[in-house]
């Protein structure tokens, strides 16, 4: 049995994380903190999972956390710079859910979370925990960054094309989240009048998310990528829908079709729907699983991805946990089996 610690466990990634767990045959929660909640019941705090667990938040202690195998950090940003490694050295491996150790660059982050690098000396070991183009160095890792939502959900789209070189390194990622995307904390702009009916793009001319997207398929493409993203929000709960566009090089004619269902047809997580399906976020909400659908208008050189994602789940807490299962030595889908949640 895996013992679990939790770091920052009353936001929505933590609460997922634990009602994620509460249904893995292999993995027990520990310890649970919360520096603000503590001495009150998880099960208190979240009515959802009475019966199911018996533990009290607790203060972050980094002994008490050591002591588990694994440590999930659902924490704002900055937080895992300054316990990670104490955790690490002795002995526990973490899965980090914030942005702290997606990117390479100590100065590239400072520069977008408007703060310095915490823990630089741990960047060279952290591994992106996108199991779809990591997974052999996921199953090794002491230290994993979980992909952010968008970034999952546009780089499960746009991948194969650049991958296999068909497309210029020009895409353009139109993508839309619910509500849920920008945490528990009190907001106004997250209050049922100012999101209800609406739909509003933030983030246009730079959203943190845009370095990590570039970082990563660039990667993918093995040559540096001209991105476009903005992102919506939208009134709803929970979900990412992504509209991902990029050109065909001239000449190209490809079957779109069988190239994505060759390069996922391993994946447990990744669904390539019918020719001209359109996936819709309820089909995922709940669920640790990506439905991406393709189209060719007019059979023209513009090829159209749609990528669609739970954001708390493939997007965050689910994915977290699919590489809890490889890094030590699980079948990925275990306590992951779930289906989406209908109507």
């Amino acid at each position: 049995m895996i013992k679990v610690g939790i770091v920052g466990g009353t936001g929505y990634t933590g609460v997922e994380l634990l009602r994620l767990l509460a249904q893995h045959s292999d993995a027990q929660v520990e310890v649970i903190t919360s520096r603000s909640e503590a001495g009150v019941s998880v099960a208190d705090m979240y009515p959802n999972l009475r019966g199911h667990y018996d533990i009290k938040f607790t203060e972050p202690d980094s002994d008490a956390l050591a002591a588990c195998d694994v440590v999930f950090f659902a924490t704002p940003h900055g937080v895992a710079h300054s316990l990670a490694g104490e955790i690490l050295a002795k002995g526990s491996r973490v899965i980090d859910l914030s942005a702290d150790f997606r990117l390479r660059d100590p100065d590239l982050w400072a520069q977008w979370y408007n703060q310095p690098h915490g823990a630089p000396e741990l960047l060279k070991e952290a591994v992106y925990g996108l199991p779809e183009t990591q997974r052999e160095a996921i199953k090794n890792a002491r230290l994993v960054a979980v992909p952010g939502c968008y970034p999952t959900a546009v780089q499960l789209a746009a991948l194969p094309l650049l991958e296999s070189g068909l497309v210029k390194p020009e895409i353009v990622a139109d993508c839309k989240s619910g509500v849920s995307g920008a945490g528990r904390g009190a907001k106004v702009g997250s209050l049922l009048c100012e999101t209800s009916e609406s739909v509003m793009a933030y983030g246009a001319s730079g959203h943190r998310h845009l370095p990590e997207i570039n970082q990563e398929l660039a990667r993918g493409a093995g040559k540096d990528i001209d991105l476009t993203f903005v992102p919506h929000l939208m009134p709803m709960i929970r979900g990412i829908h992504a509209t991902v566009y990029a050109d065909l090089h001239e000449g190209q004619d490809v079957d779109l079709q069988a190239l994505y269902e060759k390069r996922y047809k391993d994946e447990p997580f990744v669904d390539v729907m019918p020719a001209g399906s359109h996936p819709s976020t309820r089909s995922v909400r709940g669920v640790n699983m990506c439905r991406i659908s393709l189209h060719r208008p007019q059979n023209g050189k513009k090829v159209v991805v749609l990528s669609v994602i739970d954001n708390l789940v493939k997007g965050a807490s689910g994915q977290a946990i699919q590489n809890m299962n490889l890094m030590f030595g699980l079948d990925e889908k275990t306590g992951l089996n779930q289906i989406g949640l209908m109507p």
